[in-house]
């Protein structure tokens, strides 16, 4: 099984509407973390949207935001946290496979947000009505970047 520690390497975000998990979001975490998942919540949820998180502390701050703030404490709790948060909990279940059968754990910080690009593509077209619309929108992101010589895209190998 996969060595991810979620809350400190990856951000995750899911957007749930009733049963059906639409779009994810996921985000390497920096490695000073102290506000880090309040700024990743407002950049990847819309303002007077719910938010669903563990019981940190840090996060009760998004009430204040304008968001409409639930928090389930899963310490001492009865109820498991996939119940509370079955769809982040799927995507990270996921990624982790994804991981361990795509990747066999080959994976480097310093490409993290790479793979977690791709993974994040290949969940969400899962579920999306036009796979078409999806495709075009990588291309049009790929005709938008600027050119990435090889040389910037290799990590050197200190030799």
């Amino acid at each position: 099984s996969s060595e991810i520690t979620f809350e400190r390497i990856i951000y995750p975000a899911s957007n749930t509407i009733s049963r059906i998990f639409s779009r994810h979001a996921l985000e390497p975490g920096p490695t000073d973390r102290r506000l880090a998942l309040v700024k990743f919540g407002q950049r990847v949820v819309e303002p007077g949207s719910t938010i669903r998180t563990d019981g940190a502390r840090q996060l009760r701050r998004f009430t204040d935001l304008g968001y409409q703030h639930e928090y389930f404490t899963q310490l001492g709790s009865d109820i498991p946290a996939h119940v509370n948060m079955p769809a982040v909990h799927m995507a990270a279940s996921q990624l982790k496979r994804w991981i361990d059968g795509t990747l066999h754990q080959g994976i480097s910080r310093e490409q993290l947000s790479y793979y977690l690009d791709e993974f994040t593509f290949r969940f969400n077209r899962r579920t999306a009505r036009s796979r078409g619309l999806l495709f075009y929108r990588l291309l049009q992101q790929a005709t938008n970047a600027d050119p990435a010589p090889l040389k910037d895209l290799v990590i050197p190998r200190d030799e």
